[in-house]
This record gives structure tokens, sequence and C-alpha cells, in this order.
């Protein structure tokens, strides 16, 4: 087995670098997001605009990876009006860390909101009904009563997003091939140098997207 070179150890900062700030990102994107759609959907356009936002998240989990990072590519790409809009703010989202940051957000926040909101609607409705009556804010209702009470699932729709934003492939490789990240330099060396030459950096990725989800299962299980 060859060791680790530049362009190995250069991915596998940019994955845990990239990484963290996804999942940052999606926890605090996600997480307004899930309890909206955990709450009961109310009559009439409201409603209906709930249902939409909701297809839209669920899209790119029934979206092949690869034809998500064309629609990422066709949405933010350099001859797109986004795309030039972010340019003019010196923000180049394709080949960029900031790419690799959406493709990430793309692909996870999906999962993350899947599983969140299962475990925001878990929550009775009984006890926040009640901290509401006694004055309780919306936000304070949420850090004392809710959060507490979906913490395990939250926690789990973390790992999982964790995983999801560290190992996807399809998305990164069309919008976000530069910097290279894991995923992407494992098939870079495996077409380069064969089968034996990418179990160190498979060892080093196993290592970086196993620990978080295996500390929250543990933790789940307390």
């Amino acid at each position: 087995m060859a060791p680790l070179d530049d362009g190995d150890w250069r991915a596998i900062a940019t994955s845990l670098l990239g990484g963290v700030l996804t999942l940052a990102l999606i926890a605090l994107l996600g997480t307004p997001l899930a309890q909206r759609l955990a709450a009961p959907r109310p009559p009439g356009w409201r409603g209906k605009a709930i249902g939409i936002v909701e297809a839209m998240v669920l899209l790119p989990m029934l979206t092949p990876t690869l034809a998500m990072g064309i629609v990422l590519a066709a949405t933010f790409g350099p001859n797109t009006a986004l795309g030039a809009a972010a340019q003019h703010l010196g923000l180049r989202l394709t080949n960029s860390f900031p790419a690799f940051l959406l493709a990430g957000v793309y692909a996870a926040l999906p999962v993350y909101v899947v599983g969140a909101r299962a475990a925001l609607a878990e929550v009775p409705s009984a006890l926040t009904d009640v901290a509401r009556t006694l004055g309780d804010r919306p936000g304070r209702l949420f850090f004392r009563i809710t959060l507490p009470l979906a913490g395990r699932g939250i926690a789990a729709a973390l790992a999982l997003a964790w995983v999801r934003a560290v190992g996807e492939f399809g998305v990164v490789l069309i919008i976000a091939y530069y910097p290279q990240g894991l995923p992407v330099r494992l098939w870079v060396d495996f077409q380069e140098a064969g089968l034996p030459a990418v179990f160190p950096l498979v060892l080093a990725f196993l290592a970086l997207a196993l620990p978080l989800p295996l500390a929250l299962g543990l933790r789940a299980r307390r």
C-alpha cells in the first residue's frame, strides 16, 4: 500500500473542514425548517405552500446524485444569472470551496430535515402548549422542552447528514471537482493507481466519517 501523498492529505483537510461547516449550516437552516414541517399544516394557501417546500426538500433524496450535480451546475454555474451575480460579489459557486459547501448542504440537508422532522413531531404538543400558556417564548420553549425531548432523534439525523455530506460523490464531482474532497480523491487515485493504492485513503475516510455517527448512536442509546 502506498502512503498518503500531499493530494490525499489536502483531500482529508477539505472533507474535514467542509464537513464541519456543512453540518453547522445544515443544523442552522434545517432545524427551523424541520420544526415548521413537523407542525400541523394550516389550511388554505399556506398549507399548500408548506407542501411545496416539503416536496422541494425531498426532491434531492429522490434524484440521482449526478443529476443533482447537473441541476446545481445549471443553476449556479458561471454562465447563469445566479452564478454571475455571485461572481460579481466575489463568490464562485463552481470548482471552489463555497461550491463544495453548496454541494454538501444540497445533498445532506434533506436527510437531516426528514430525520429531525420525525423527531420533532414526536414531542407531545400538550407539553409545549402548557409552556406557552405559562409565558414561554418560542425560542425559550424550543431549547427548554422541544430540543431535550427530540434530542436523540435530532442527533441521529445529524449523524446521517454528516455521513452524507462527507461521502457525497456525484454532486461534488459535477459542481466542485476542485478542491478535491475524499470521495473524488478516492476516485482519482483509483483511476490512476488501481485498487491497492486507495486502501490507505479508504481507511482515512472511515476514520473521518464514522466516529461522529458512532458516538451519537451510543449516546442515543443511553
